[in-house]
């Protein structure tokens, strides 16, 4: 089968740089296109100096070229790595090109723009008016591990604290495990918040320090119980309190909630083991996780632990591989009918 080409959106911020460095090592996916139109021309090598060797004459594009790429291709991968308020727009204009041209597209995106099953739902939490609220209806918003597959044409990838947690509630609720008070503790790396310097990432503010944002209030906790609701149908109560920490990748999270009925450690570790026995990119062990050992990778660590009457999971993710640029290439995998693992299976070097 030949490459399929890749358009990705999201300019120089570290998730379009992580799509772009997964992409040259998929064996049926190429870069065909990666727009910045304030850098349309532009060397890719400039921005994501890292990748100079796969891509040392690729240079940004803008819409229009981006669309004469699309129009000229039978079929291709579309990932968004835009802000969110902007990507809905970009995308419903791409869509719209691609089936004015009669060409087939798959699109995966990465912001929050069509991760709820509403305008009006989007609307009350990030405060704007939706950009494409017609297009809505052609996403599903789901972690891979917890949908066979999409019933939509286009998916919405959940955020990273988004899929940590997901990994960690979804077989507590989905198994009857837990009763539906969840209690979140999660910790993340400054790549988390972007590109652009701010207090929250700003090296001499963040470096050997770990503190709260967002306590009880984070705009991804709608997010996260929409996703486990739609995976195991049950609505959880959520209580979430996120914490920057003093590394660049990773996210740990930690789940607290009490036992329906009494079980071991022994018996949660299982549970976990069976739930996710045939998801090649989560590995449940005795041990407890940690970020070294899944950081730049797709690969997720679970664990767990009971004292009788309730139960800790700790989960770890890399934020921009299986939180977002990974994770969207996990799904761009199943979109397209190729190997789920497909450019996916890289290791972590365990020493970042």
């Amino acid at each position: 089968m030949s490459a399929t080409p890749a358009i990705v959106l999201g300019g120089t911020g570290y998730v379009a740089g992580e799509l772009l460095r997964l992409i040259a090592g998929h064996p049926q996916l190429e870069v065909a296109a990666i727009l910045s139109d304030s850098q349309a021309g532009a060397p890719v090598a400039g921005a994501f100096a890292h990748l100079r060797s796969a891509y040392p004459e690729l240079k940004f594009a803008d819409l229009d070229a981006i669309e004469a790429v699309i129009r000229g291709a039978a079929r291709s991968a579309l990932f968004s790595a835009a802000p969110h308020g902007v990507a809905a727009a970009l995308i419903d204009r791409l869509l719209t090109a691609a089936e004015r041209a009669g060409a087939r597209m798959h699109c995966v995106d990465i912001s929050a723009d069509f991760r709820y099953s509403s305008a009006a739902a989007y609307e009350a939490v990030y405060k704007h008016a939706h950009g494409a609220p017609a297009r809505i209806r052609e996403f599903t918003c789901a972690v891979p591990e917890h949908l066979s597959k999409s019933p939509t044409p286009h998916v919405a990838h959940p955020g990273c604290f988004a899929t940590a947690t997901l990994l960690a509630i979804v077989p507590l609720l989905a198994l009857g495990l837990t009763d539906q008070r969840l209690f979140v503790t999660g910790i993340t790396g400054s790549t988390g918040s972007g590109r652009k310097p701010i207090d929250g990432t700003h090296h001499p503010h963040r470096h050997s320090d770990l503190y709260t944002y967002g306590a009880l209030s984070h705009r991804h906790v709608p997010e996260i119980i929409a996703c486990a609701k739609l995976a195991t149908g049950v609505e959880a109560e959520l209580n979430f309190v996120p914490h920057s920490g003093p590394f660049a990748r990773g996210i740990h999270v930690t789940v607290q909630a009490s036992l329906a009925k009494s079980i071991d450690t022994a018996q949660a570790l299982q549970a976990l083991k069976t739930y996710y026995q045939d998801c090649p990119f989560v590995r449940v062990g005795d041990a407890a996780p940690r970020v070294k050992d899944v950081a730049t990778s797709n690969y997720a660590h679970l664990s767990a632990v009971t004292n009788g009457n309730s139960i800790a999971v700790m989960s770890v993710v890399d934020n921009l591989n299986k939180g977002a640029a990974g994770g969207a290439i996990q799904w761009m995998n199943r979109l397209l009918g190729l190997a789920e693992t497909a450019g996916l299976t890289g290791p972590a070097p365990g020493w970042t």
